[in-house]
């Protein structure tokens, strides 16, 4: 079948893309800062890749609820080098910033996407930066930085109102001049909502196809997912055990042709989406 989405300036694959996920952060939710030194940074970026990531995704601030940001000097200082050094290794790099700065600096290291967790709403120069850069754009539904975020989750109805607030940003996107066939949306699981606003997001993911781009879904080992597989005596699961959950969200995910998934466990990521794809196919006859 040839019906994935596409984005003008990434490879063309037909199935769903995994995007693997490099914190370069002393404090991130999923890792706790293993890959923080840029050496360990490379080898898991690079790892990443031999297990099948079409991208690697690699960030210099964590989003956790209550994570300090580091300053811009900071965030450069620690993906700067990993990009680059990724790049030269083969690897098509993304790179996970709410800063223009950062934005442009990575593009310039090698960088060939820019996912930005706060859909262009943190700093008001990044629409414009990456419309200059010519790159493609995850544009993320977010109401607040870490410190605020989980102050801001009451909506209506939450598949309608982040459709609504993702086309607003859509909008200012294209108005500045990022091209329609190089965004990307993202519904910004975890990022102001309660698991179940989560849930009923991943029930109705169809809805947010009115947008009419394609959607990078971001799940793995998210907090809701610690909740659901919790153990007998009610604490949450840690991050480190929901990768198999991921997985079967995963096949759910690529079973219905999203354009990708960010995940920590690739491989596992991979298997799954043939498996989906297998059982998308139409055999001859």
């Amino acid at each position: 079948m040839t019906d994935h989405p596409t984005v003008r300036g990434l490879p063309r694959l037909d199935r769903t893309q995994v995007i693997g996920v490099l914190n370069v952060t002393p404090d991130s939710f999923s890792d706790g800062g293993r890959w923080f030194d840029p050496d360990a940074a490379v080898a898991h970026g690079l790892d990443l890749l031999a297990q099948g990531a079409d991208l690697v995704d690699v960030g210099g601030e964590s989003t956790r609820p209550g994570a300090d940001r580091p300053d811009v000097a900071e965030e450069l200082r620690r993906v700067l080098p990993v990009v680059r050094r990724l790049t030269e290794g083969g690897a098509v790099v993304s790179v996970d910033t709410m800063r223009a700065e950062v934005a442009a600096a990575a593009v310039e290291a090698g960088a060939r996407l820019v996912n930005d967790v706060s859909g262009g709403l943190a700093e008001d120069e990044m629409l414009r930066t990456v419309a200059g850069l010519g790159v493609p754009y995850v544009c993320m539904h977010w109401r607040g930085h870490s410190d605020v975020m989980q102050d801001r989750t009451r909506y209506a109805d939450v598949v309608t109102d982040v459709v609504a607030e993702l086309r607003e940003r859509l909008e200012r996107a294209l108005a500045a001049g990022i091209a329609a066939d190089q965004l990307v949306v993202d519904a910004g699981f975890g990022f102001a909502k309660t698991g179940e606003h989560n849930w009923e997001l991943l029930r109705r993911l169809g809805e947010l196809d009115v947008l009419g781009v394609p959607q990078l879904v971001g799940v793995s080992r998210k907090r809701f997912l610690g909740t659901l597989l919790a153990g007998p005596d009610g604490a949450d699961r840690p991050p480190a055990g929901r990768d198999d959950a991921t997985t079967a969200l995963t096949t759910v995910l690529a079973a219905r042709g999203v354009w990708g998934v960010r995940v920590h466990a690739v491989r596992a990521s991979r298997d799954a989406i043939a498996v989906a794809e297998r059982l998308r196919a139409r055999t001859p006859g």
